[in-house]
């Protein structure tokens, strides 16, 4: 059978009507600005305020790392469509696309459960913490979430890529999987298989270890000192938050049948946690982190006061 494999797509976006793009522009320009300098300045104060390094705060860095990733390979070519009347994306910058939002938002995934992991060790078994989170073992889980999130997410559509045939419109704003692989030329049997299996690997465990984490540490801090369970809860809240934004929107999109997928709900699904919560991630953690606003407080004092003794 004679078929003709798409090289080049069309993203749809969200409208052609330019006064709608234009206030689209301004507030993904707000939210991709709010993303990088509130990453960027994360990352700066752990990495730069002894304090803050402990197991803790270096996945908070990873973290933000990779909430950065994540937004600047999707909404800077996302600023540029709104003005653009082609839209027109390669098929190499596709898969480019493609596979560094999988990388990245798989490792994130894995990340978020280590990260309550760390809090369970640090609440429920102090004692051990020293030893069972020391840095080499961080380095080493760290680089192990890497490895993970590439066999589980990555090497499966390296094994077995999917032929993609016109027409080649992609109704969504940038490469997702659920939408690219409505274009594919072939039965998709086997890529709906491996993206449950890659559902269940990379979100629902995770999660699943996430809340019996939590459980345990809910149980541990009734029975601490209230002064010191005020602490251990805001400690735990920002990453709840967190774990709540980001699986909770995933899950929505992937766990719905295939044949269920609506374009139109899944791009802006994917707008949440692919631009949004990026930038939501330093808010939380700063806003609702004593340590981490005393540094920013601290660090502002120290601007303000370099800034009169220059005026003067």
């Amino acid at each position: 059978m004679n078929r003709t494999l798409a090289t080049e797509f069309i993203l749809l976006g969200f409208s052609n009507n330019l006064r709608v793009n234009i206030c689209l522009f301004l507030l993904f320009l707000v939210i991709y600005l709010v993303t990088v300098n509130g990453n960027v300045l994360i990352m700066s104060l752990i990495l730069r305020t002894p304090n803050l390094h402990t197991p803790m705060y270096f996945f908070l860095c990873v973290l933000s790392f990779l909430d950065l990733c994540v937004s600047t390979s999707v909404v800077p070519r996302l600023l540029a469509d709104l003005f653009s009347t082609h839209r027109l994306i390669s098929l190499s910058a596709c898969v480019i696309q493609f596979y560094t939002i999988f990388l990245m938002a798989g490792t994130e995934f894995l990340l978020l459960a280590l990260m309550a992991y760390d809090r369970y060790i640090a609440i429920c078994r102090p004692l051990h913490y020293p030893v069972l989170m020391r840095w080499s073992m961080c380095y080493r889980l760290t680089a192990l979430l890497w490895i993970i999130s590439f066999m589980v997410f990555i090497l499966p559509a390296l094994l077995k890529p999917v032929d993609l045939c016109y027409p080649n419109h992609i109704n969504h704003f940038m490469c997702e999987a659920l939408a690219v692989i409505q274009l594919a030329c072939d039965d998709i049997y086997f890529s709906k298989i491996v993206m449950l299996l890659t559902s269940l690997i990379a979100i629902l465990f995770p999660f699943m270890f996430i809340i019996v984490s939590y459980a345990c540490i809910i149980s541990s801090v009734l029975r601490i000192h209230s002064t010191k369970r005020s602490k251990a809860f805001s400690t735990c809240t920002s990453h709840i938050t967190v774990v709540v934004l980001f699986y909770g929107t995933a899950m929505f999109v992937y766990f719905s049948p295939l044949s269920d997928y609506s374009p139109d709900q899944g791009k802006y699904l994917a707008l949440f946690y692919n631009v949004i919560c990026p930038s939501l991630n330093p808010l939380i953690y700063s806003l609702n982190n004593k340590e981490v606003k005393e540094v920013i407080q601290k660090m502002f004092h120290k601007c303000l006061t370099n800034v009169n003794s220059s005026a003067q």
